[in-house]
C-alpha cells in the first residue's frame, strides 16, 4: 500500500513537473495593447500601435535600443565620407519574409517610396540622393548637413520593405506585410488581434517565442485582470490604479521607465480666440497641472517644464512650467477681454487617461469663468478632426521616438508642419522656424543644444499651449517574462523576451 501511494505521489510530481517544463517551455507570447493598429504598411502607419507591431515586422539600416542608443540593423558599419555623405555597408546572406534577397536596391526603393508618404515624409532626412554603390554599399547624400540623421534613420516607419511584395499586393499590402524582421505576419483579426510567427531566417537570433499575439485590449483594467488570468504574458499602459496590485501579485512584475513623450493641451493658434496670448496664458495659469499627475497618473510622471522630455537630446531644464494660480487667470481673462467669461471645445479620443484629463481641466477653467465643452472622437476620426484645423482645443501627446530635438521640435512647432506632420496646435514663429531649420543643419552637438534651449525659451514664452506632463511608462509582465528593455516611446522589442526564474 505505501508503495502505491509512493508511486501515485511520484507520478503526481512528474506531471506537475512535466505540467512546470511545458508553462516554461510555451511557445506563444500574448501582449494586451491599447489600440489596433491603423497600418502594417511601415510607412503608412505613424499611430503608435502600427509603429510597434511594425517594428517586429521590419528592419532599418539602423536600429535604436530601449537605452536610445544607435546599434546597427541591416547595415553593418557605415562612413561619414563628407558633411553630407554617409556610406553603409550591408549585411550579406538577409532575406525577406517572401524569400527574396535584401540589397542595396531595396534600400533605395524604400526611401523613394518613403518621399511619396504624406504619413511620414516629415521623418526623412533632407534626401538629395539614394546611390547604391555595389549590390551591398549604399550612400545616403543629404542636400544639407543633418545632424539628427541616425536618429531619423532609427525610427521604426523608415523601415525597409521589398518592392517585389508591394506590387503583388498594391493597395491591400498593408494587410500582407514582408520584412526582414524577427518576426512575420502569420493573421490579423482587425480590432482584435495581430498574430506573428517566428521569422526562424532572421539575420540576427531568432527569437524564442515561435508565436507573438498583439491583442487591442482597450480598457486598461482589463489588460491587468489578463494579467492576473494568466491569459496575457505583458500588458501595456497599466492604469494608475492598478500599479499597486500589480507590485502587490507575487506572480506578477510591473516594469517602469520614465517615458521621453510629452502630454500637452494645444490651442489652435489660427483661431481668432487663441491669437490673443492673455488668453492662452490664462488657461495656463488656470490649470493645476500636478493634480492630474496625482490624480490620473497616480503620481506616475512629472509636471512637463518643457515641450521635450527629460532624456531627449536638446533638453533645457531652464524653462518651467506655468504655475498653478487662478487669480493670476482670472486677471488675464479680464485682460484678454472676457470678464464674463466664454465658452470653448476641447477635443479629445477615446481611450487612454484622456477623458480623466479633460474632466479635471474642465472643473479647474470652470472656476475662473470659462466653460469647457468636451468633445469625444474615436482614434482615427481625431486625428483627422485635428489635422484638417476644425478643433479649438484638443488634449495631445507627441513620443519623441529618435530621442532627438529636432524630432521633438521640428514636426510639432515649425511653421510648415501644420496639421497631420505635427502641428496640430497651428503654431508659427518665425525665430523659431529659423532656429528649428539652424538647427537641423548643424553636426555639431553643442551648437545644437544651444539652439534648442533658445527654440524651447520662446515656445513656452509664447504660452503656445499648456504643458501637462510627461509619464512614467508601467509595463505590466507575469513574473517569468525576462529580456524586455522598455523602449522610453513604448516602441518596445519584444523579440529579446524569453522565460526565465
Amino acid at each position: 500500500m505505501k508503495r502505491l501511494i509512493f508511486i501515485m505521489l511520484s507520478l503526481l510530481l512528474l506531471a506537475c513537473g512535466k505540467e512546470e517544463v511545458a508553462e516554461k517551455k510555451r511557445d506563444t507570447l500574448v501582449i494586451a495593447d491599447s489600440a489596433n493598429p491603423k497600418s502594417l504598411d511601415p510607412h503608412m502607419g505613424n499611430d503608435g500601435s502600427s509603429l510597434r507591431i511594425n517594428k517586429q515586422i521590419y528592419s532599418r539600416l539602423v536600429e535604436s535600443t530601449g537605452d536610445m542608443k544607435i546599434v546597427p540593423g541591416l547595415a553593418e558599419s557605415w562612413e561619414q565620407i563628407n558633411p553630407k555623405t554617409v556610406e553603409f555597408k550591408l549585411r550579406k546572406g538577409v532575406k525577406f519574409h517572401n524569400g527574396e534577397d535584401f540589397t542595396a536596391e531595396d534600400v533605395k526603393y524604400s526611401f523613394e517610396r518613403m518621399q511619396t508618404s504624406p504619413r511620414i515624409a516629415f521623418i526623412l532626412p533632407p534626401l538629395e540622393e539614394i546611390k547604391v554603390v555595389d549590390e551591398y554599399t549604399v550612400q545616403i547624400i543629404t542636400k544639407t548637413p543633418f545632424g539628427p540623421l541616425f536618429a531619423h534613420l532609427s525610427h521604426p516607419a523608415l523601415a525597409i520593405v521589398n518592392k517585389k511584395a508591394i506590387e503583388k499586393y498594391g493597395k491591400d499590402y498593408g494587410q500582407y506585410p514582408i520584412g526582414t524582421g524577427p518576426y512575420k505576419i502569420e493573421s490579423w483579426d482587425a480590432g482584435d488581434k495581430v498574430t506573428l510567427v517566428r521569422n526562424d531566417e532572421y539575420f540576427l537570433t531568432p527569437p524564442t517565442f515561435k508565436y507573438l499575439v498583439i491583442r487591442n485590449i482597450v480598457e486598461a483594467s482589463n489588460r491587468t485582470i489578463g494579467l492576473e488570468t494568466k491569459e496575457l504574458d505583458i500588458a501595456l499602459s497599466i492604469g494608475a490604479v492598478d500599479i499597486e496590485n500589480i507590485k502587490n501579485n507575487k506572480n506578477l512584475k510591473l516594469l517602469e521607465k520614465p517615458s521621453i513623450s510629452y502630454s500637452y493641451i494645444g490651442f489652435n493658434n489660427d483661431k481668432e480666440v487663441f491669437k490673443n496670448k492673455d488668453l492662452r496664458l490664462a488657461i495656463n495659469y488656470a490649470i493645476d497641472k500636478q493634480s492630474i499627475v496625482d490624480v490620473v497618473l497616480g503620481g506616475a510622471g512629472e509636471v512637463a517644464t518643457s515641450p521635450l522630455a527629460p532624456g531627449v537630446f536638446g533638453f533645457t531644464d531652464k524653462t518651467k512650467a506655468y504655475e498653478y494660480d487662478p487669480e493670476k487667470a482670472r486677471e488675464y481673462l479680464v485682460k484678454a477681454g472676457y470678464k464674463d467669461g466664454l465658452t470653448l471645445t476641447l477635443s479629445i479620443y477615446e481611450g487612454n487617461s484622456n477623458s480623466s484629463v479633460a474632466t479635471i481641466v474642465q472643473a479647474q477653467l470652470k472656476e475662473i469663468g470659462i466653460d469647457l465643452i468636451i468633445q469625444s472622437y474615436e482614434t482615427g476620426a481625431f486625428f483627422s478632426y485635428t489635422a484638417e484645423g476644425k478643433h479649438e482645443m484638443f488634449l495631445g501627446s507627441w513620443g519623441c521616438v529618435t530621442g532627438d530635438a529636432d524630432y521633438g521640435l521640428y514636426a510639432v512647432y515649425h511653421s510648415t508642419a501644420k496639421g497631420a506632420a505635427g502641428n496640430r496646435s497651428f503654431y508659427s514663429n518665425p525665430e523659431v522656424d529659423k532656429l528649428l531649420e539652424e538647427g537641423k543643419i548643424s553636426i555639431d552637438p553643442e551648437k545644437r543644444e544651444q539652439i534648442y534651449e533658445k527654440a524651447q525659451e520662446i515656445i513656452v514664452g509664447d504660452a503656445a499651449e499648456v504643458m501637462l506632463y510627461n509619464r512614467i511608462l508601467s509595463v505590466g509582465t507575469q513574473k517569468d517574462i525576462q529580456g524586455l528593455n522598455l523602449h522610453p516611446v513604448t516602441l518596445h522589442d519584444f523579440y529579446p523576451v524569453y522565460i526565465g526564474e
